[in-house]
């Protein structure tokens, strides 16, 4: 299984920006697919998951801005980001749970400037 990310880029504070992941390759099982982010000189933090059934779970400081979805024909999950900040400067990796393996993409950046 591969992740590919794509979408990021720089934008100002305030701004939107979509990422995307797609995932290709066998996937028989499937736990959840999600977004992680890790910001300069910080730890990789969590930041929203869309599970097999479509249950979703945000980190509590971005639900309001963040939203996550999926298109299952495609096997791609995107992260819609709104009201952008210089806080969320970072890369941003996807990460797919298949119960007995976890894959993760190489990640894009996202730069807010302010």
């Amino acid at each position: 299984v591969q992740l590919v990310e794509t979408g990021g880029g720089l934008v100002q504070a305030g701004g939107s920006l979509r990422l995307s992941c797609a995932a290709s390759g066998s996937i028989f099982r499937m736990n959840y697919m999600g977004w992680y982010r890790q910001a300069p000189g910080k730890q990789r933090e969590f930041v929203a998951l869309i599970t097999n059934d479509g249950r979703t779970n945000y980190a509590d400081s971005l639900k309001d801005r963040f939203t996550i979805s999926r298109d299952n024909a495609k096997n791609t999950v995107h992260l819609q980001m709104n009201s952008l900040k210089p806080d969320d400067t970072g890369v941003y990796y996807c990460k797919i749970d298949l119960y007995s393996d976890n894959v993760w993409g190489q990640g894009t950046q996202v730069t807010v400037s302010s």
